[in-house]
């Protein structure tokens, strides 16, 4: 849709009373590098009017097809079933929760509560989520937003809706209006078709059992995968699975004691190591509170320890600069850590976690651009294999980086634009996008008898990244590594999407933005039906999808298109 047959459907629309305020209230919040998304929040808000001006005929005209909610049974009985289902909105969309209704499917205002869950703390101060409850039927209702609610229900507490620790009743929106809430920041609706989400559907065939048994089957965050999973299609399985998940990893964090080693408050119980900090996630409360309305699992005093837990580096040590060679330093704590931080202060709104995310930044800025090694700027976050596999001193090292754990970082980075906008991060992705694009990838003339380290499952075309890439070491080196640790680390090849992808919304030169939008195509060999049922690692789900979704948003926008969306945000000429 161009912009102007954008602005002319906003004008065209105009006798639709809560489409008129959600497009005002998009209006009004288009502030710094959120431009870009809210366009798209506009096109398809601007859908929603168009919808309710021609249900203004029928009983009421708030019921738009992009605010409906579907009420499924679970463990509940009967007709009066105890719902509360978590509303993400965009930004300066809603200011005050009385304003928000539920209605039934003839138009009917039910009584409900509404809460207040989440606030957009980097941009206007309006809501960003809001809990509902109100007793439903299995069915079909609506929330209208803009009158004033006249039906009221008192709150209860979210644990009234379980039963035996299941939920009574689930309730789920459309996936046209989650992806344009930003909850998870832009989305785009997957296809009935979608190649990628076909894969996601396969896995889940076997992930979808909760794995209390295999406390491995948590690592990368779990409930995240499973709750964007959710923003993408609207699937109640997958919002069902994100909730019992979320409640269960939840439970086993630690809520006494200081947030540092040994004590380790915040760390997480069940692996029995509660100061290993790449298993504290704070993303998963964010999207719970924002999409379930379950604030019963968290409060301050918890999330503050698991932020700074992550500060204190649990029994890593601090986090800090790379400022030697032999600096400790894995990709994985570099980027999950920087992930983490960024919720924390989605969450709460805190300024010290807004100085962290900038702290964190600049670390992997100036580790980019100036490693302490002095072999120059490759594009990577390069540093010792063996200090990386904990064999300080080992013979034979090799300066490198693992593609695969880099993944984090770039999912980090990526999290830190969508609040910050800092104009240190499109140069590091982009980088980052050139240096796998040079020296990630193996060959393909390599990958012969006996060395095809790649898996069958994705064909001829398959792609495969080095377990432990390097632009400075020989081909030797890195294929001993290969043999020894890296036999199918094409395992790894989805997620790696979304580096390319994220290089590709950032890239100005039309031939390196070629060469990526090449590669990311290369990439959906991997999601073949056969690769997708591998199963013998249960955490495969979620390294391969916490962050790999917003890949494919971002494949759909013009090559270069983040960087003249902060041009616009910061008021300058594209």
């Amino acid at each position: 849709m161009s912009m102007s047959s954008h602005l002319s459907l906003r004008r065209r629309r105009r006798a639709s009373r809560d489409g008129d305020a959600m497009q005002a209230g998009v209006s009004a919040a288009v502030s710094r590098q959120a431009r870009h998304v809210l366009f798209v929040i506009g096109c398809l808000l601007a859908l929603a009017a168009s919808l309710a001006s021609e249900g203004a005929r029928s009983a009421d005209a708030s019921m738009v097809a992009a605010q409906r909610i579907e009420v499924k049974r679970v463990a509940g009985q009967g007709d009066e079933l105890p719902l509360s289902v978590g509303i993400p909105l965009p930004p300066g969309v809603l200011r005050d929760t009385g304003h928000l209704r539920i209605l039934d499917s003839h138009g009917k205002e039910v009584p409900a509560s509404v809460t207040r869950m989440l606030t957009w703390h980097d941009r206007d101060g309006s809501l960003r989520a809001v809990r509902a409850e109100f007793m439903a039927a299995p069915g079909t209702y609506y929330f209208a937003l803009g009158e004033a609610r006249t039906a009221e229900l008192p709150a209860w507490p979210y644990a009234r809706g379980l039963i035996k620790n299941r939920l009574a009743a689930i309730g789920t929106l459309t996936p046209e209006w989650l992806t344009a809430s930003l909850i998870a920041g832009p989305q785009s609706v997957a296809a009935h078709d979608e190649p990628y989400a076909r894969y996601v559907d396969a896995q889940f065939k076997w992930a979808a059992a909760l794995p209390v048994k295999d406390t491995t089957a948590w690592l990368f965050d779990r409930p995240s995968t499973l709750f964007k999973a959710y923003v993408r299609t609207g699937r109640a399985d997958y919002l069902e699975a994100a909730e019992a998940s979320y409640r269960w990893y939840m439970a086993g964090i630690k809520r006494d004691g200081a947030p540092e080693s040994p004590s380790c408050g915040g760390g997480w119980l069940p692996d029995e190591k509660p100061c290993d900090v790449k298993y504290v996630y704070i993303e998963p409360i964010l999207l719970a509170v924002a999409l379930t309305g379950d604030d019963s699992m968290h409060d301050a005093a918890t999330v503050g320890k698991m932020a700074d837990l992550w500060a204190s580096g649990g029994w890593n040590g601090a986090p800090g600069p790379y400022k030697h060679a032999d600096d400790y330093f894995t990709e994985r704590l570099a980027g999950l850590g920087l992930i983490e931080t960024v919720a924390a202060f989605e969450l709460t709104g805190d300024a010290r976690y807004r100085e962290r995310i900038e702290a964190r930044v600049g670390w992997l800025s100036e580790h980019q651009r100036a490693n302490p090694d002095g072999l120059g700027d490759d594009g990577s976050w390069r540093n010792s294999w063996n200090i990386h596999e904990n064999d300080r001193g080992g013979k034979d090292d090799v300066r490198g980086a693992s593609p695969w754990m880099s993944e984090n970082i770039v999912d980090g980075l990526w999290h830190a634009w969508l609040v910050t906008g800092d104009a240190r991060i499109p140069p590091m992705l982009t980088a980052f996008g050139g240096y796998l694009e040079r020296y990630g990838w193996i060959d393909p003339s390599l990958l012969v008898n006996p060395h095809d380290w790649r898996n069958g499952c994705s064909g001829g075309g398959g792609q495969i990244a080095w377990y432990w890439s390097s632009s400075k070491a020989k081909t030797e080196a890195l294929t001993k590594i290969q043999e020894s640790e890296g036999w199918y680390s094409d395992g790894h090849t989805v997620e790696l999407g979304l580096a390319v992808a994220a290089a590709y919304y950032f890239e100005k030169d039309p031939v390196k933005a070629a060469a990526l939008k090449k590669r990311f195509a290369a990439i959906a060999s991997s999601y073949s039906d056969s690769c997708a049922s591998i199963s013998d690692t249960l955490r495969r789900f979620n390294w391969n999808n916490r962050g790999a979704g917003v890949a494919q948003w971002m494949m759909k926008q013009p090559a270069g298109a983040g960087l003249a969306h902060a041009a616009n945000a910061s008021g300058s000429a594209p």
